[in-house]
């Protein structure tokens, strides 16, 4: 175990990944204690300042553990399989659980060492009054760390299973937003009901430490408009998140032997080759045969995008089919299930899940397939097999851009049934659910560039997957975390500001979202007030669709109430394009 544990822990060390991690988390800690100081001297004695500090460093805290810690272990078995040493490791004297353990701890003891620099952070927290040294920064440190422990454990699950270090990535971070986020919507749906569903999700919310951090922090029942108890709920998160690692780190021991390499996979035969009658009765029962000959590719299809859907993971149609089914069902399974509770909710609410629910796709879903568009190829050796067609940058850019594109389209549209159901309960809805429609699209627009524009600098697949998701969590996590603390310690005008820079904020904002349809901040009104008057002079009439009964008012289609996180989505989106294919032209260039 030792041997594996000097290797994993310096390994990690030695990885420039790894120093700019400690350094971005000695500065980031440092500056927001410095933010929260009390300036000239003067000391609050109600103690609202320090724990309004305590607030921004413990929410800094758990961003951090879900940001870095996931990408270390998703990619430390995986890698080794990849690399061949994996097998000298089965062939050396060290059992599986001393390879398990070797490599467990030494994630363990980097995630210890970054943290150890926000010792000091803490301890001015606590030197600024009003903080309790035990029950509270104690306590949390103790939950921090149980968190690590599970991320630890599930990257590791992960990687014994994935084929990738970049697939590992991608799903480790889903599998760990997951537990972290996603394990309270079941709460949020049955709150207030009994029965087998209800006693299931709130166990289900003990995997999650966000209720046990608001706790410690003041904030229950305040954060998420009441959707977390008051109820402190340490010791039960404890047992959930530690209970589970044992479980995962049993289930990675019993797969670290010999039989990784031995995975037999049955090619199947092709529907082309086999008799008439089986070919006919396939053709009947499948809406798309996955085990069917493809035929070659259109002269009107860009070769780049066929390219990708044929050869990423689950990017043939028949898995497209699949994945835009489970969406929609998923989202008509959240509306039906909030509309139980539309007495107390209102329709708003359920348009907000539904808005929540697609935007965590894009942020989810995107990166995984955008960021190693470039990167893939560099690190697989496809790059300079592009290089060697007569195709041109620009059909190589756009072709790339495109497989992501329609894919995502599919997505969202699957989602869409929602939106109807919601806009049946109450038909007035419809020009709230267009604006909302409209800023989801454009999120996945900046995410989709965004993403495609970090990964382009990378040469790796798994270093431009944790890059881009760690942008965009700031990106899209960060004004919701700033509109969950609102009033304390952050103003209305500054959670305006933070709400109006992110097309998440305008579409929950338009589709009034209980507690953001305060929050909104139209095109209009930024420019006036920066002394143009000329945008209420630009208004343009109501759409009318009788055949599809649909009745736009003006105000969707009058730029004056557009929400300024449109534009600055727009710009984004445009920004980033442009960085993506000068440097897609600049990597085809000879060496």
């Amino acid at each position: 175990m030792i041997p594996v544990l000097r290797r994993e822990f310096l390994g990690i060390l030695r990885s420039p990944r790894a120093t700019a991690a400690l350094l971005l988390v000695a500065l980031a800690f440092s500056g927001l204690v410095l933010a929260r100081w009390p300036a000239g001297g003067i000391v609050d004695l109600s103690g609202s300042g320090s724990r309004g500090a305590f607030l921004v460093f413990a929410v800094a805290l758990i961003g951090g553990v879900l940001l870095l810690v996931p990408a270390f272990p998703a990619t430390s078995i995986v890698r080794e399989r990849d690399q061949g040493t994996l097998m000298l490791l089965f062939n050396s004297p060290i059992s599986p659980p001393g390879i398990y353990a070797g490599k467990f701890l030494g994630v363990l003891g980097f995630a210890a060492l970054a943290f150890s620099t926000t010792l000091p952070a803490a301890a001015a927290v606590y030197a600024m009054g009003g903080v309790d040294p035990w029950r509270q920064i104690g306590t949390l440190y103790a939950v921090l760390a149980a968190l690590v422990v599970l991320c630890t454990a599930i990257g590791l699950f992960v990687s014994v299973r994935a084929n990738s270090a970049d697939a590992a990535v991608r799903i480790s971070y889903g599998a760990v937003f997951a537990a972290a986020f996603l394990s309270l919507a079941p709460h949020a749906l049955t709150r207030g009901t009994a029965g087998t569903a209800a006693t299931a999700a709130e166990w289900l919310r003990r995997l999650s430490p966000v209720p046990v951090v608001m706790h410690l922090v003041g904030q229950a029942g305040a954060a998420g408009g009441g959707l977390l108890d008051r109820d402190s709920g340490v010791w039960q998160f404890l047992a959930a998140s530690l209970g589970l690692a044992a479980v995962l780190a049993v289930a990675t021991v019993l797969q670290l032997d010999h039989r990784l390499f031995d995975r037999a996979r049955d090619a199947g035969r092709i529907t082309d080759d086999r008799s008439l009658l089986v070919r006919a009765s396939r053709r009947l029962f499948f809406l798309v045969d996955p085990q069917r000959r493809k035929a070659a590719i259109p002269w009107f299809l860009n070769p780049v995008m066929v390219k990708e859907f044929r050869t990423r993971r689950f990017g043939r149609f028949h898995w497209l089919l699949r994945l835009a089914a489970v969406c929609a069902v998923v989202s008509l399974l959240m509306t039906l299930a909030a509309t139980n509770g539309t007495i107390d909710w209102g329709v708003e609410t359920i348009g907000g899940l539904l808005v929540l629910l697609q935007v965590a796709l894009v942020v989810l879903l995107t990166p995984s397939l955008a960021a190693g568009l470039v990167a893939t190829e560099r690190e697989r050796g496809g790059w300079s097999l592009l290089r060697a067609t007569p195709l041109s940058g620009w059909r190589i850019a756009v072709g790339k851009l495109a497989s992501v594109a329609w894919t995502m389209l599919l997505i969202l549209s699957a989602t869409v049934p929602g939106y109807l159901v919601m806009t049946w309960i109450k038909p007035t809805m419809w020009n709230q659910v267009v604006l909302a429609l409209v800023s989801v699209l454009l999120a996945a627009w900046m995410t989709l560039a965004l993403s495609a524009a970090i990964g382009a600098f990378q040469s790796r697949t798994a270093s431009a997957t944790v890059t881009v998701y760690v942008v965009l969590l700031v990106v899209f996590l960060g004004p919701l975390l700033v509109w969950a603390f609102r009033e304390d310690p952050f103003g209305k005008g500054f959670v305006q500001g933070a709400l109006s820079l992110t097309p998440l904020g305008a579409a929950l904002g338009v589709i009034g979202m209980p507690g953001f349809k305060d929050y909104q901040l139209p095109l209009g009104a930024v420019l006036r007030d920066l002394g143009w008057t000329g945008i209420g002079d630009v208004s343009l009439p109501a759409l009318s669709l009788p055949a599809l009964g649909l009745d736009l008012p003006a105000r969707v289609v009058n730029p004056d109430t557009w929400p300024f996180a449109w534009i600055v989505a727009l710009v984004i989106g445009v920004v980033s394009l442009v960085v993506y294919v000068l440097r897609v032209f600049r990597l085809l260039r000879p060496d």
